[in-house]
Formats: C-alpha cells, structure tokens, sequence
C-alpha cells in the first residue's frame, strides 16, 4: 500500500482519508481509494468502468457495484509490475474528470421495500421519513440487506437492528461513534 500511495502521489493527486482509507482526488473528485483487505490490497477507482484496460487488470468489486473498477495486489512485486498500468489508470480517471464524464448506470433496477420494512414504515412513521431522507446509494445498501435474507424472521430482524441507524441518518456500513 505503501508504493501504491507514493504512485498516486507521484501523479499529481491529492490525498485524503475517507470512510477510513486513503483515498485520492483530482480538484476535489474522488479519483480513487486505496482497500486494505486480509488476502490482497486494492487501488478502487471510482469511475472504473470508463477506464480502458486491454490487459483486463480491473475487477469489480461486488455485483451491486456500478462504476467502480479495482486492481487488486497480492505482493510488493505484482504493485512494480503493474506501475504502469496504474499510473495510466490514473491518467484516463483524471481526462475522465477534467471532462465531466458521468456513468451512465441506466436503470439500476429498483429494489422493492419488503413488507416487513412496509409494516415497521406504517408502525413508526419517524423510520419512514428518516429512511426517505437517506440519499439513494444508502437507501438501496439497506434494501439489498433486508432482501437479501430468506426467511421474513430474518428481515425483520435486520430492520430492528438497524432502525437506530436509520434514524441517526446513518448508511448501513457508517462508521458508528464511538
């Protein structure tokens, strides 16, 4: 991680810490985040999926992800021999911002509130309108959590587990204080 942050560094990027990492912007758009993870580190760009990458070095980061690409390091030795690749990564990310480029994600496919989320919003209208405040991206994070579950016992109790932070106008993974 440590020469991955000197080559973004090195290309003229400025540096942060977001959501706990470091995370690099050009005047001020987030360009890119370094991901710390057991198995491997990770440069994750931001607006991945407009880079062009022949060599198929960019993987996305989970199937709800929409625009973000990364490349993924398992060694000091596989960082060296992708430096240029990197650094090209960053070249097109930074032309991508300086022109305004927006991802299209089309239609995202809305996710349906489950019933049990319906019940709880008309049991306690405070959760429905604290939901609704949350921007899209933390309202959809937490509708794939409720449905991601089988059994409407499990689902309501994610709701439950989650309505304090609903009501703080927190996402699903904010960072709790401590």
């Amino acid at each position: 991680m440590a020469r991955l942050r000197e080559i973004l560094l090195d290309c003229g990027l400025e540096e942060a810490l977001k959501w706990g990492k470091p995370c690099y912007m050009h005047d001020g758009a987030n360009v890119a985040i370094l991901q710390p993870f057991k198995a491997h580190c990770s440069v994750m760009f931001f607006k991945g999926v407009l880079l062009e990458d022949p060599a198929g070095l960019l993987v996305s980061p989970g199937p709800h992800s929409r625009s973000q690409m990364r490349v993924e390091f398992t060694g000091p030795e596989e960082v060296e021999n992708h430096e240029a690749r990197v650094r090209d990564f960053v070249a097109q990310a930074v032309a991508a911002e300086e022109r305004g480029a927006v991802v299209e994600t089309g239609d995202r496919g809305a996710l349906n509130h489950p019933e049990e989320l319906q019940a709880r919003f008309r049991d306690d209208p405070a959760l429905d309108a604290a939901f609704h405040r949350l921007t899209p991206g933390r309202q959809r994070e937490y509708l794939l959590h409720f449905t991601g579950a089988k059994r409407s016992s499990t689902r309501v109790a994610r709701i439950e587990r989650c309505a304090a932070s609903i009501l703080a106008g927190r996402g699903l993974r904010d960072q709790r204080p401590g």
